[in-house]
């Protein structure tokens, strides 16, 4: 049984009820619930109106974006560490920092566009040089771990800095403490 989008089970802004004169339509369907496991990349395909939805029931990789190192990279899921029932449904799991510290690899057209164009690679050079010199205790603790704390939500993908990184280490200490 799948969920429905129709109004036949939904009162009217009334307060009444309807009496459904036809039965639920294949047009109708909802997605389906999409249980995230940390897994191989699995893509399921439904039949519904309007064509195919494609929903990820499993994950394995995600880009994350890092505020101060200013660059996002695909990394892979190393396990679920915290997952807050009511707190802005956010997950925050453990991620790969290899990705993370590799620096910048610029494709073969944009070294040609950075030679015709002298200012732009100064641009560029100044970003690597504050990205390169940008040093975060915390953060530097988990590259030499090798794992790295991000956070899942609605939102793009993030790696945790800063006061958001002390908070979730802390709920992350006092559980693995219980």
């Amino acid at each position: 049984m799948n969920t429905s989008r129709g109004i036949w089970h939904k009162h009217p802004n009334t307060g009444g009820k309807r009496k459904p004169w036809l039965k639920q339509r294949n047009y109708e369907i909802g997605p389906p619930p999409s249980n995230i496991k940390i897994d191989p990349h699995q893509v399921h395909t439904g039949r519904a109106h309007g064509g195919k939805k494609y929903c990820s029931l499993q994950l394995d990789f995600s880009n994350f974006s890092g505020e101060s190192k200013c660059r996002t990279c695909k990394t892979r899921f190393i396990e679920a560490v915290y997952n807050a029932s009511n707190n802005e449904l956010v997950t925050i799991t453990l991620t790969d920092s290899t990705p993370q510290r590799h620096p910048l690899n610029l494709a073969p057209q944009e070294e040609e566009v950075l030679k015709k164009n002298p200012t732009k690679k100064i641009n560029i050079q100044k970003k690597y040089d504050e990205w390169k010199n940008a040093k975060i205790s915390n953060l530097e603790e988990q590259f030499q771990q090798g794992e790295l704390l991000a956070c899942i939500a609605s939102k793009p993908d993030s790696i945790l800095e800063g006061k958001k990184l002390e908070f979730y280490s802390r709920k992350i200490k006092a559980k693995k403490g219980k």
